[in-house]
């Protein structure tokens, strides 16, 4: 695998390289993002010592697989003991790294960090002590630890109350490719596709480096998707199984949550989830639901009142919701070309592209000029009574100028056009926005499409602006 886009980030990196003092590094992000790629490509000529946690191991056997990959670096001189405590690990990693010649920087990689903290395991208070008390004092040492468990590292490590506390210079969240970064990155492979079959493929995977890498230049999307989902021997489809067991303990909670918010496109509120789930309010729950946030499988939205009790979670996370969509329940191998003939296609692909433009909400507000703009993003929904009909506004942004846009997402497989009818109805749905929630802000209707929408008499009555599948490129 090449290594494309991600320029801010090696920027970053490769500038630490050049400064005068130590570095204490911490990188997360959700599974198969590219973090150890990334670490492994900016630092190869650096790296002295790397060694990944195993999943599921106990404490010996973490601490024997740490030892051991310090033989392989120590060129072969056997170091006689094997370390009875993580104490005597590191002290064993002083020594090996005192014996290193030159003044160049030095990178020490721990990867998957949380792996190596097993129950009264004393791992993170050795990794305090080997920070403060050796790599602290030297200035060509760059210390970087990485994991998918986003929460343990902010928890355990980035926001330590104990001896880590505020040991950490600099810290990085690696977030999955925009449709920019993805176009680049298929291109790298010689894979060239339409902005549409590229957005098409982002709305199954994300922005994944490790789902998109195999994809094979030359073929159609059904192809494609065929090969990642729907033939025997297909790359992905059974990566729910681990997807979640590999970042979580208790990972049987978040796959029941996110089981249920793939049965509501807008979200669940906590307590339509706890009423979902049967999971009990309380402590457990506000982790899970904080740990699948920071992993960057769950969205929170506020809504336009900023209640926290009326607040949805979403399900962000394209591959668990195509999952959930045309994978849990398939046992006839078919094919993508079928699937797309069936209504649930239909209902999926209208949620998620509506999901992948809110994800690309910093392109829409380059696109509408206002990308320095202070806003709120949000989805709105008045639900309906026996009396009045109920409305929802696919994706609204709620500016700090005294504006908002009111976006109406269309997936349409030509130039969308504004009937009389639906322009009548996009009346209603303003009106009712306006009378519910008595904002005196200035609303601008916006139309979002792949191929744009015909400027007709109804569209200049009551469109304002209107944005295509390009400008999620930028």
């Amino acid at each position: 695998m090449k290594l494309s886009g991600r320029q801010k980030e090696i920027k970053l990196l490769r500038s630490l390289l050049k400064k005068e003092e130590p570095e204490f590094v911490a990188i997360y992000g959700r599974r198969r993002v590219g973090k150890t790629f990334l670490i492994r490509e900016v630092y190869k000529e650096n790296i002295v010592f790397e060694c990944a946690g195993l999943h599921q191991k106990d404490f010996g056997q973490q601490l024997e697989n740490f030892w051991l990959t310090l033989l392989e670096y120590n060129d072969g001189v056997k170091i006689d003991t094997l370390p009875r405590t993580w104490l005597q690990a590191f002290a064993q990693l002083k020594i090996y790294l005192r014996g290193l010649k030159g003044n160049q920087k030095k990178v020490i990689f721990l990867d998957e960090i949380s792996w190596f903290e097993t129950n009264r395991s004393g791992f993170l208070a050795a990794l305090d002590n080997f920070w403060n008390q050796f790599c602290s004092k030297r200035a060509d040492i760059i210390l970087v630890i990485c994991g998918s468990a986003a929460s343990w590292i902010i928890k355990k490590v980035i926001n330590n109350r104990g001896g880590l506390h505020n040991r950490i210079t600099t810290h990085l969240k690696l977030a999955p490719f925009t449709l920019k970064e993805t176009k680049a990155f298929l291109a790298l492979h010689q894979v060239q596709l339409t902005l549409k079959d590229i957005a098409q493929l982002y709305m199954c995977v994300g922005g994944i480096p490790f789902y998109l890498k195999d994809v094979k230049s030359g073929k159609s999307v059904p192809q494609i998707l065929d090969d990642l989902f729907f033939i025997p021997q297909a790359t992905l489809r059974y990566e729910f199984t681990n997807l979640y067991a590999a970042l979580f303990k208790n990972y049987e909670f978040h796959e029941t949550i996110v089981a249920a918010l793939s049965t509501k496109n807008k979200g669940l509120t906590r307590s339509e989830l706890i009423k979902a789930t049967k999971i009990p309010s309380g402590g457990g729950l506000s982790d899970i639901l904080k740990e699948l946030i920071e992993c960057g499988f769950v969205k929170i939205i506020y809504p336009l009142n900023k209640k926290k009790a009326d607040a949805l979670y979403r399900l962000v996370d394209e591959y668990t919701i195509f999952y959930f969509r045309f994978l849990a329940d398939n046992k006839t191998n078919t094919s993508w070309i079928k699937m797309t003939n069936k209504p649930t296609y239909k209902i999926w692909s209208g949620y998620a592209f509506e999901n992948l433009c809110i994800k690309h909400s910093q392109q829409i507000k380059k696109a509408l000029e206002i990308g320095g703009v202070i806003t709120n993003e949000y989805s709105w929904i008045k639900k309906g009574t026996k009396t009045t009909k109920g409305t929802q506004i696919d994706f609204i942004i709620d500016r700090d100028d005294n504006c908002m846009n009111l976006l109406e997402i269309k997936y349409y497989n030509a130039e969308f056009e504004i009937t009389k009818q639906y322009a009548a109805q996009l009346r209603e749905k303003v009106q009712v926005f306006k009378n519910t929630t008595a904002t005196k802000k200035n609303i601008f209707l916006t139309m979002l499409t792949i191929y744009g929408t015909k400027i007709n008499e109804h569209y200049l009555g009551i469109i304002t602006n209107q944005l295509m599948i390009e400008d999620l490129f930028v």
